[in-house]
């Protein structure tokens, strides 16, 4: 047999070790693995240099914005900016979009609209709001499934106009409708009517300080959301998952929920393990505004712990991006006004690497898992996604563990030139970022792959994370 591609030197994970090997590629999928090519027939080869390479990195929550809001960001511009990062595959939200995604006619005008950019791999949420909830649109649920979407998503506080929080009843009624289905509901965990009450006690107050925005949605409204979802999924028998959780206290109660049995899994981002609230809104203002908001030192450390020990299970970004100028800090904006959300998916990766593993927080195993792997079940695209395995398609994440840098936020394929997370130091990065055989992205060269090139992924099967906590 000729090969396509081999992926010479690479140093793969095998536990919390490392093997070297070549990979090989056929197809666009892992062919297999050899230690010497002697008498190997290929087409082309990557050169991995002896790097560490993982299963191609996943971001399982991005906000492209596009179709409709494509000043903030196009399909283009966040995929090059993921693949950048090391990313070679996202799945993104329904409500950042026009018309948002709440039906298969709405996800088909989405596809329609990106096909032709994206330069990664991408899966889809789907969508149901507190209005579909009201007019009784069951339906929609089951088709948007049918046709791949890997998870519902669902606000407690208010997103967009086209996508309508949940009360509630509505949550209690749509968690029964998903948990039909057999996938995750993700949920925006605030307590709305708190989060609200603070809001307009604060801006009457006449604080316009950067933390006064953390402060207002206070980490009591987010641990009351997160105790509800609980009570909701053990009622329902529905997958909650915890998007984007900000607050220590939300790892304590997802690890307690897991130990009863309950079907509850969580994710953080980087801004949650490396801000606090009272540095970083301080300096930044607006520019570190987003919901929930940044909290504690302490709570970093509790969720750097909660990475440790199973209660989060896996990395995600939030990427969300807003036009500085009108939505940012335009004329008279404040930190009331300003639209709350950071980019991210160029700095998932190198932090996790350069503060989790190289530090020592993470093991080997781990990284892959936070990283690569638990995402991939979570969402049915396992072991298509987020594994090196014979069959697995051909997706690698490349790493240099010893280049150092640092974070510069105008230096990003993002259209966002702006980040929180600016001047921070690392110590690792992606230096390719290959999908399915082909390199989109080299250190060297910036983007190479082509728009388009990207592939919409469908949910394989119903898959479901195990349920470890170590202690």
């Amino acid at each position: 047999m000729k090969y396509d591609v081999v992926v010479k030197n690479a140093k793969i994970p095998h536990g919390d070790e490392t093997v070297l090997t070549h990979i090989l590629v056929k197809d666009e999928k892992i062919a297999g693995f050899v230690t010497d090519l002697e008498g190997i027939e290929y087409n082309s080869e990557i050169d991995a240099e002896g790097h560490l390479t993982l299963p191609g990195c996943f971001d399982s929550h991005t906000h492209f914005m596009d179709p409709g809001f494509t000043h903030r960001e196009t399909f283009l511009t966040g995929s090059s900016s993921a693949a950048a990062g090391g990313l070679t595959m996202i799945m993104d939200m329904p409500c950042c979009s026009k018309p948002s995604v709440r039906g298969v006619e709405e996800l088909q005008h989405k596809l329609n609209a990106i096909k032709d950019q994206a330069v990664i791999d991408y899966a889809m949420w789907g969508g149901v709001t507190g209005e579909d909830i009201r007019a009784g649109k069951k339906h929609i649920v089951k088709e948007q499934a049918d046709y791949g979407v890997c998870a519902f998503k669902v606000y407690m506080t208010p997103s967009v106009p086209t996508y309508e929080r949940v009360t509630d009843p509505e949550m209690l009624e749509a968690f029964r409708w998903v948990a039909e289905i057999g996938v995750p509901v993700g949920i925006h965990a605030e307590n709305f009517a708190m989060c609200d009450y603070f809001v307009k006690k604060f801006e009457k107050e006449g604080r316009t300080d950067g933390p006064a925005w953390a402060e207002a949605r206070c980490v009591e409204a987010e641990r009351s959301a997160i105790e509800l979802g609980i009570n909701f999924a053990e009622a329902t028998g529905a997958r909650l998952h915890i998007v984007h959780m900000s607050a220590g206290v939300g790892a304590k109660l997802i690890g307690e929920a897991k130990k009863r049995g309950s079907s509850v899994t969580s994710e953080t981002c980087p801004h949650y393990l490396m801000l606090n609230y009272q540095d970083a809104m301080t300096e930044h203002k607006q520019f570190a505004k987003i919901a929930p908001p940044l909290r504690t030192k302490k709570d970093n450390e509790e969720l750097w712990e909660g990475l440790q020990n199973g209660s989060v299970d896996f990395m995600a970004t939030d990427h969300a991006p807003y036009e500085i100028a009108t939505e940012k800090e335009g004329p008279g904006m404040n930190i009331w006004s300003a639209f709350p959300g950071i980019p991210g998916v160029e700095t998932l990766v190198p932090i996790v690497v350069s503060e989790g593993y190289n530090k020592g927080r993470l093991t080997l195993s781990r990284l892959v898992e936070v990283l690569s792997t638990n995402a991939a079940k979570m969402y049915g695209l396992y072991p298509k996604k987020g594994a090196i395995m014979i069959g697995s398609d051909a997706d690698f994440t490349i790493i240099d563990l010893e280049r150092e840098w640092t974070i510069d936020q105008k230096e990003t394929y993002s259209m966002a030139k702006y980040n929180p997370l600016h001047g921070i130091k690392l110590k690792g990065k992606p230096v390719k970022t290959v999908v399915r055989g082909t390199v989109v992205y080299d250190d060297k060269e910036g983007i190479v792959g082509k728009p388009g090139y990207g592939q919409f992924v469908k949910r394989q099967r119903i898959q479901k994370l195990e349920r470890v906590i170590k202690y």
